[in-house]
């Protein structure tokens, strides 16, 4: 199984692909991932889509496919749609999304017309490319408008959610983001959908696996959609999920195919449904539920360093570090961080004079949990950002000793290593 993981010889006449790919795996297992959206798939969900499903067209659905032989396929995808729906409680499930994006848009357009009012959170203040931005797709065909968060709390400002619903009376209401590390109140949210006549669509592409382990509330009970990756928190291949009533099933179907995608990609469905299974098990919410504690304990220790964080914390897996006034701009911690071995993204503070300098980095604790850490590494990772923020060029070879042993303690899948 290993091997598909590795890929140590994947096409023996091709000696720079086969490189090119043992290097990548070399480069995770030497470096230490805080990004936020990634995270490592098990072998066997790496097993699951490196397999002959990728030759596989199957347009249409199980038992309505425009291609024959697809007797087997049908099987696996109703595997995948029936371990989501029995995992998030969801009435009806459609597992062909190529990515948390297309599940996105596969809402929008069975919904919506060009023109449609949408509220969704602000870019700038934590929401998602895909809810509205100009350059995107969504905020070309659509008229968003954005709700942010309160400025003293930094938390959802449902008071300004609710204002902005009334005046503009949105057709569709977005209750997600792409960098927030509250609890987020789908219950009020659907309060407000209420009140306004706005459909209402749940975007939990972080949060999914803590959703999955009921660690966070589940917004399938509130709302009209739920869009999702499977990717990140839940720890499966790269794809798309949505979840939806009964009565959108229809139309839900209609808008990815033929709407908006052709052939499913088979392989990468086979591998959401061995992804599924595992977050179906007891081992998964304790896996997630030191996810939460890995994330406390970090952002704990970044505030006693004295790093700022947005909203002071963290309810979830992320958490967004405040790099003014620290001596480093963010864009340079993450280069010099990278520099020993330890990959952030950086983003937008959503109260800063400007927004675009991207002086916030947001971190995440779903891949290094993954490896095994616990609460002990994660104050020693809170201890190696401190240094490189205090003073790089003094303190890089002991952050960067720090590392190392970090990692040699925690070798990504150590029980197929030599």
């Amino acid at each position: 199984m290993i091997e598909a993981y590795m890929t140590q010889e994947p096409v023996e006449s091709d000696k720079e692909l086969t490189q090119a790919i043992k290097n990548e795996f070399i480069r995770q297992q030497n470096s230490l991932n805080l990004i936020a959206s990634e995270n490592y798939a098990s072998p066997s969900v790496v097993a699951a889509q490196a397999n002959s499903l990728t030759n596989k067209y199957a347009c249409g659905y199980p038992g309505q496919r425009h291609y024959s032989g697809c007797k087997y396929v049908d099987e696996i995808e109703n595997l995948a749609i029936n371990r989501a729906k029995a995992l998030f409680g969801a009435e009806h499930a459609n597992v062909q999304p190529y990515s948390g994006s297309q599940s996105n848009f596969a809402v929008y357009f069975s919904l919506l017309k060009p023109g449609d009012t949408v509220l969704a959170m602000d870019r700038m203040q934590g929401g998602h490319l895909t809810h509205g931005d100009n350059h995107n797709l969504s905020g070309r065909n659509f008229n968003f408008v954005f709700y942010g968060l309160d400025k003293k709390t930094e938390c959802i400002d449902y008071q300004n959610v609710e204002t902005l619903a009334l005046k503009k009376r949105p057709k569709l209401i977005i209750a997600g983001s792409s960098s927030y590390s509250r609890i987020i109140n789908f219950k009020q949210f659907r309060e407000i959908a209420d009140k306004t006549g706005a459909y209402l669509m749940a975007d939990i592409a972080h949060i999914a696996g803590i959703v999955a382990a009921g660690l966070h509330p589940n917004p399938t009970e509130h709302s009209d959609f739920v869009t999702m990756s499977t990717h990140k928190t839940l720890r499966g291949p790269r794809g798309g999920i949505v979840l939806c009533r009964h009565k959108y099933a229809d139309s839900i179907d209609r808008a990815i195919f033929p709407g908006i995608q052709g052939g499913p990609l088979m392989h990468i469905i086979a591998a959401k449904a061995a992804c599924l299974k595992e977050a179906l098990s007891p081992e998964f919410k304790q896996y997630q539920k030191q996810i939460l504690s890995n994330a406390k304990t970090l952002a704990n220790a970044l505030l006693e360093y004295g790093f700022k964080l947005l909203s002071g914390g963290t309810d979830n897996h992320m958490m967004t570090v405040d790099f003014n006034g620290k001596g480093i701009k963010a864009k340079d911690a993450e280069k010099t961080l990278e520099l020993i071995g330890i990959t952030v993204s950086r983003c937008s503070l959503p109260f800063d004079a400007i927004p675009e300098a991207k002086n916030g980095i947001r971190i995440g604790t779903a891949a290094v949990t993954t490896r095994g850490m616990t609460e002990n590494d994660m104050n020693q990772i809170a201890r190696i950002i401190s240094l490189v923020a205090e003073n790089f060029e003094s303190n890089r070879d002991k952050a960067e000793l720090m590392v190392k042993e970090l990692l040699n303690r925690h070798p990504l899948f150590p029980e197929y290593l030599p």
